[in-house]
């Protein structure tokens, strides 16, 4: 890769990290709000280590072994630089089943929010399409065979990729509803939960929210050191708007937005990529870069008429 590429990339994982973890940065500042003093300096320490070098640094890596086991732990984390044409063999072999389980992920997650999440409506349809939310699950449903069906023609173990890949939604769902009913109670006081479980809970959450984020990375490359870069850049941003103004972070109402339709718009790209279909590296970032910076500039259009935002 040469170097606008490599910028390119960090850059545009850095951005992705950023949007999709908005909700993550809010959770937090919510409940750190219920903290001690104390408490919140451990988790705003403690939080970036364990959120950037462990969850982020460790995740990306752990799944580029678990799918190309061959190559070993620490050859994982060389063989995107390597020379070695066996390692390179070994990552083409195993990258369609790793990014059409990332892309199953990303693309029901974006169904999700599109038929059954509230939000702030930024594009025409979203509203009618919100109103047909029992919809959702006959999609994904037909989604999921539709993906399965082509994969078998081409590999069987795309198609249990994909399996996995939808498993996985399901299985960190459920983690985020918890989620939510747990932070509700807190924020109501109604929970007995010390700063040290309030710590921990903050990082389970956080690590169900990077999920979405690690998968997505894929869509960009499969350098593991440029992922851990972009992604721990963005884990640090997000840090940094937690203990800011997170009202202020509040007023880009279709931030959420940009965040949804990027992972669509990636998680199309891996499976396009999964089926052999050729679309250069630069469109990952240049369409995250598009995408969210409509929405940024529609975000700053809305904040000028409300008068809590301008």
């Amino acid at each position: 890769m040469d170097w606008l590429s490599i910028i390119l990339t960090v850059v545009g994982l850095a951005l992705f990290e950023i949007v999709i973890s908005i909700d993550n940065a809010i959770i937090n500042a919510e409940v750190l709000a219920t903290m001690s003093k104390r408490g919140r300096r451990w988790f705003l320490l403690w939080g970036i280590l364990i959120a950037v070098f462990l969850v982020r640094g460790l995740l990306p890596w752990l799944i580029l072994w678990v799918s190309t086991p061959s190559l070993g732990f620490l050859g994982s984390l060389t063989a995107s630089f390597s020379s070695d044409p066996k390692a390179v063999k070994a990552i083409q072999d195993s990258a369609p089943v790793l990014l059409v389980g990332g892309g199953t992920f990303l693309i029901f997650l974006f169904f999700h929010w599109l038929f059954l999440e509230p939000k702030h409506y930024g594009l025409r349809g979203e509203k009618f399409i919100e109103s047909k939310g029992v919809w959702f699950f006959a999609v994904v449903s037909l989604l999921l065979v539709a993906i399965v069906w082509l994969a078998i023609k081409v590999n069987p173990l795309m198609a249990l990729g994909a399996v996995i890949g939808s498993s996985a939604f399901f299985i960190s769902h459920g983690f985020k509803e918890n989620a939510e009913q747990t932070e509700k109670s807190m924020i109501e006081g109604t929970s007995n939960l010390s700063d040290i479980s309030k710590i921990f809970y903050l990082e389970v959450i956080d690590m169900s929210f990077s999920i979405d984020g690690v998968l997505g990375a894929f869509a960009f490359t499969f350098v593991i050191p440029l992922i851990l870069i972009g992604n721990g850049i963005g884990a640090i941003v997000v840090r940094q708007l937690t203990v800011a103004n997170i009202d202020r972070v509040k007023c880009y109402k279709y931030l959420k937005n940009g965040a949804m339709y990027s992972i669509f718009a990636l998680g199309s790209v891996m499976i396009g990529h999964a089926f052999g279909i050729h679309i250069p590296d630069w469109i990952s970032p240049v369409m995250t870069f598009g995408i969210v910076g409509y929405f940024f500039w529609k975000s700053l259009k809305a904040m000028k008429e409300d008068p809590n935002c301008s």
